[in-house]
């Protein structure tokens, strides 16, 4: 209740007064070089305490990119650099006494540009005359097949099988190209950092971040200092859906405050969030689907080309997550095959965005499955249950990694019956004009990954009885504070009023990569699991030792620690009191550090029911239904309100949601009023439901639920449009106008 009031404190709450204003002046063009940059005029305002060019910073590259180290992603950017490479690059910092003086220095600055020639298509990248990245010192920690010279930030290639043999002994092909546009992330707060130095000249930094400890380690390496002067505080954050698992702001605010000593804010506005961040990668991917005549699809050969935009932020992980999430989601293959490249351009960068490329590569791989299912008059309910994974099986990509546990048979199921499948399929004629139809897709994700990822946790037992949890986990609106709490809680047999969760502090919080790559539930509630654990083992051990008796001869129940013959008994409150403050001198803590072989997929089965006007194209979503497999549900409300979330972010992919570009590379769609994401009353009526598996690898048998969800809509969307008219939209997102065009085309 207090998050809906907004009661919670966020980082603009935490921001001291007079703290300095940080403003950034961005680049008009798309790709150019400063070749001079006067800011006298600026400087000789009043109230304007530092102005900043890329003279004035270290000139050591680095990444935004928030991943485990040593990151996976190129160092390719500055923090202020005479090349500039997209509309709304950084060209200088400004910082004054507020806002309104900010904004007229800005104005004052003269900037002379050097235009060149952008790169703006990101199918004429490879090989385009403009290099956007010819520096000398651009350096990667991994062979991620970066070729700079041909604008390639990263390759990727992972094959099992011969593909091309498989496909041509196959009675059944099917090939097709898909392209997934861009896509914001369109949070309800946007980026902000609040940076100050405390009482012993240490930088603080107050962030909107999913990620504080990756931001400490960026911005040690970016400013040049030890990242023990560094602490990082995450409050509230106000949504991030992966956009805040990339550095944005934090680096500009600091250097204000380490060159000034003052505090500095830092708050980028709706258009500088849209438009100076990061988005979804907008993909281009073929896909080829080989099928035997009883319809079990033998070969899987994607080929993807990614759009990185300017950085490479993301750019290796999003596309082998492309692969990662799909190839394995049918078993019955013989030979599977991804091909790909990540290409620099000129425009925003691309980033985390939940799904991760499972995203794009699930709607063009179920698109093409609902086309391999017509193509072979199989109903595609049965195409997939006859060739999806059942528990104890392997994938050809698993390298002999049992899959520990599924339901995705039995949400197929459920989600065919919810949505009237039998009855719907394919279409029903509703009037002259009107005509409603069904359409599905499945999908997969992962929870962490698999030997990189690590949780820490540590819970202490108090004076008074009560426990504080310390989680790295960051919290950002998907209730991990309380899921955690409650796993403490349950192990610990304590009501949840007993757990003080203290979380997101760089100084207090045992380390964690953040909340990304649906790790949370699965990584930190293990790691919960075992330091509650460890601290019910000693304060069994103390209790046997204040009463007298061997740790065998007790049992802990009802906030007590007792004798199994139940005639002495010491209160957990009392025990905690004797522990710390009196004979006990010892303070009773477990620790867990917790990291997993494995990344055991959830599954989602997604089915759309749409109505289309064959007058205008227009498509109304009448229903989508959505069964789950989450392994066992740590918080059903919660469960529920991830799904119903992400499904919505889909919906918006599927129908409306497009990041755009003018000829010139600026961005088109930079604020709410030209970036349409759905309404309430544009989801229509959305339905929920689980089926439970059990993980043995996860908390409870709990699997990962915040990023699968968002996966299904944009094919299953797609395929009730194509089975309602017969027009199948390649491009998202589907819109009356290229619905109606198509539908032309048919006449």
């Amino acid at each position: 209740m207090s998050l809906a009031m907004g009661k919670p404190v966020y980082t603009e709450d935490l921001v001291m007064p007079h703290a300095l204003v940080v403003k950034i002046l961005r680049s008009p063009h798309a790709y150019a070089k400063i070749t001079n940059i006067d800011t006298a005029g600026a400087e000789n305002i009043e109230g304007v305490e530092c102005i900043l060019t890329y003279k004035d910073v270290p000139n050591v590259r680095f990444t935004l990119a928030g991943q485990s180290y040593p990151e996976p992603s190129p160092y390719d950017r500055l923090i202020l650099e005479n090349v500039i490479r997209y509309v709304g690059d950084e060209v200088a910092i400004i910082a004054a006494v507020d806002e309104k003086t900010a904004i007229k220095a800005m104005k004052l600055i003269k900037v002379e540009y050097e235009v060149l020639e952008p790169v703006l298509d990101f199918e004429q990248a490879i090989g385009h005359l403009s290099q956007v990245h010819p520096e000398e010192d651009l350096e990667c920690n991994f062979d991620i097949g970066l070729n700079k010279e041909k604008n390639i930030a990263s390759s990727y290639q992972e094959a099992v099988g011969d593909v091309e043999q498989v496909l041509k002994e196959c009675a059944a092909v099917v090939e097709d190209v898909y392209f997934s546009q861009a896509q914001a992330h369109a949070m309800m707060e946007t980026y902000r950092a609040f940076t100050y130095q405390d009482h012993m000249g240490r930088l603080v930094v107050v962030s909107s971040t999913q990620i504080p400890f990756h931001i400490r380690r960026q911005l040690a390496r970016a400013l040049q200092i030890p990242a023990s002067r560094i602490r990082v505080i995450k409050p509230r954050i106000g949504g991030g859906f992966g956009g805040k698992q990339t550095g944005a702001g934090d680096v500009f605010a600091a250097l204000v405050t380490l060159k000034t000593g003052k505090p500095a804010l830092i708050i980028y506005d709706r258009q500088e969030t849209f438009s100076c961040t990061t988005s979804r990668h907008a993909m281009r991917i073929k896909v080829r689907l080989g099928a035997d005549l009883e319809g079990y699809i033998r070969a899987i050969d994607l080929q993807v080309l990614s759009d990185t935009g300017a950085y490479g932020e993301h750019a290796s992980t999003v596309l082998g997550c492309v692969g990662h999430y799909t190839l394995p989601l049918y078993n019955k293959t013989t030979a599977v095959r991804i091909q790909g490249n990540a290409v620099y351009t000129n425009k925003m960068p691309g980033g985390a965005f939940r799904g991760y490329g499972a995203t794009q590569g699930t709607f063009a791989l179920e698109s093409a499955v609902n086309k391999l299912a017509e193509r072979l008059a199989i109903d595609p309910v049965e195409l997939r249950l006859k060739n999806i994974s059942k528990e104890g099986e392997t994938f050809l990509t698993g390298q002999g990694v049992l899959l520990g546990s599924t339901a995705l048979d039995r949400c197929i199921k459920k989600g065919r019956e919810m949505i009237g499948w039998n009855e719907k399929f394919p279409r029903q004629e509703m009037d002259s004009a009107k005509v409603r139809a069904v359409g599905m897709a499945i999908t997969m994700q992962g929870s962490g990954i698999a030997n990189i990822g690590t949780a820490s946790a540590e819970i202490r037992l108090n004076d008074d009885g009560n426990f504080t949890l310390l989680i790295g986990a960051t919290d950002m609106g998907t209730g991990c504070d309380t899921i955690l709490s409650q796993i403490a809680a349950e192990v610990l047999e304590v009501p949840m009023e007993n757990i003080i969760v203290c979380a997101g502090d760089t100084d207090s919080s045992p380390f964690d990569p953040g909340s990304y790559a649906s790790s949370t539930t699965y990584l930190a509630g293990t790691a919960v699991v075992k330091a509650a654990g460890e601290l019910k083992g000693k304060i069994l051990a103390q209790g046997a030792k204040f009463l007298g008796v061997s740790e065998e001869d007790v049992v802990y129940e009802e906030l007590a620690v007792r004798t199994l013959e139940g005639d002495r008994e010491i209160s957990l409150a009392k025990l905690a009191e004797q522990t710390i403050l009196g004979m006990g001198k010892l303070q009773l803590v477990g620790m867990a550090t917790h990291g997993s072989e494995i990344s055991p997929p959830p599954y989602v089965a997604g089915f759309a029911e749409v109505e289309v006007d064959r007058e205008t194209g227009n498509v109304d979503l009448i229903d989508y239904v959505a069964v789950v497999d989450c392994g066992t549900m740590i918080n059903p409300n919660l469960a529920r309100i991830q799904a119903e979330g992400g499904i919505a972010q889909g919906i918006g992919m599927a129908l409306c949601e497009e990041v755009r570009y003018s000829d010139s590379g600026k961005m088109e769609t930079n604020t709410f009023m030209q970036y349409k994401i759905p309404c309430r009353k544009d989801i229509g009526k959305v339905r929920v439901a689980f089926e439970e598996s059990y993980e043995p690898s996860g908390p409870f048998g709990a699997k990962s639920i915040g990023e699968v969800v968002a996966n299904t809509p944009s094919p299953a969307i797609v395929n009730a449009v194509y089975n309602a008219v017969g027009v199948q939209v390649h491009h998202l997102p589907v819109t009356p106008e290229k619905v109606h065009l198509e539908m032309q085309k048919l006449k």
